[in-house]
């Protein structure tokens, strides 16, 4: 599924690990991969535990180079990395780029407001974000990407003493004021309870349905997929297995996926997983 506006471009991508010490191959983490995603979509990356959904993540942000061998991932019509090797001015590119951690990724010492405020530092001068030095107008552009992630009230508060869902609430607010045309996402949910889990989901989809905000989030429960993306892409051993419509995800596709244990994908206190179950 592809448009003319593809922001996200990834052509025959492959990443091999190798145990050194018997010289064996591991197998590939990634088996040329390609995908493209266009501006304004929000989409759900799935898949079983070590099928590669990470990995992935971690090219398309240009923190990893895949095998040197063919092959290019672009975002923003932009070389991230081509043939193996990471592009120059990829510091520069990770500016439109905001990536959400499992962990969030936040400086627990910190208050919050601090925390979100960074996401300023690609766009300010340098001297300034060496000193964390932030104007009064600055400051209520990242109050305001609290509000809309329902923190405001812990903008004071050290990031250590929230709750995960609250600090993961905090992570989108800063790709928020980072101004991100781009949120990769990796499992940013999978730590948190079931309601946690909403709010994120939910400031997620606000960003992506009120600012245009391209989304592509890792997820390990279906339901949150179904509910939140309507495209879905499955990797399964390295290589994509789905490329389509959510909701044309049927039960043998998922089983074809994930195994005959497809239970434990997801949130059993969802009615409409246990529907999708006993169809």
């Amino acid at each position: 599924m592809s448009g003319s506006q593809s922001v996200i471009d990834v052509q025959s991508i492959s990443k091999t690990f190798h145990i050194h010490k018997f010289g064996r191959q591991s197998g590939k983490a990634l088996d040329k991969v390609n995908l493209k995603i266009d501006i304004g979509e929000m989409v759900a990356l799935i898949g079983p535990s070590g099928s590669g959904k990470s990995t992935l993540l971690r090219h398309l942000s240009g923190l990893v180079p895949s095998d040197p061998a063919p092959g290019t991932i672009a975002l923003l019509g932009q070389i991230v990395q081509r043939n193996g090797h990471i592009a120059a001015n990829i510091r520069h590119l990770r500016a439109e780029i905001g990536f959400i951690f499992q962990q969030f990724n936040l400086v627990g010492r910190l208050p919050l407001l601090t925390n979100v405020l960074v996401g300023m530092l690609p766009r300010v001068p340098l001297w300034r974000s060496l000193l964390r030095y932030f104007t009064d107008c600055e400051k209520r552009e990242a109050m305001q990407a609290l509000a809309r992630v329902g923190m405001a009230e812990f903008a004071t508060q050290r990031a250590s003493t929230l709750s995960g869902g609250q600090q993961q609430r905090g992570a989108i607010a800063r790709a928020m004021v980072q101004q991100a045309q781009i949120i990769l996402a990796d499992e940013p949910i999978a730590s948190l309870d079931p309601e946690s889990s909403r709010n994120v989901m939910e400031s997620l989809a606000q960003l992506n349905q009120e600012d245009g905000v391209t989304i592509l989030v890792s997820l390990h429960q279906i339901d949150f997929a179904m509910r939140y993306c309507p495209r879905s892409i499955a990797l399964k051993q390295g290589s994509v297995v789905y490329d389509g419509a959510t909701d044309q995800l049927t039960v043998a596709k998922l089983q074809e996926i994930y195994g005959p244990n497809i239970a434990e994908f997801y949130d059993q206190s969802e009615s409409a997983s246990n529907a999708l179950l006993a169809t």
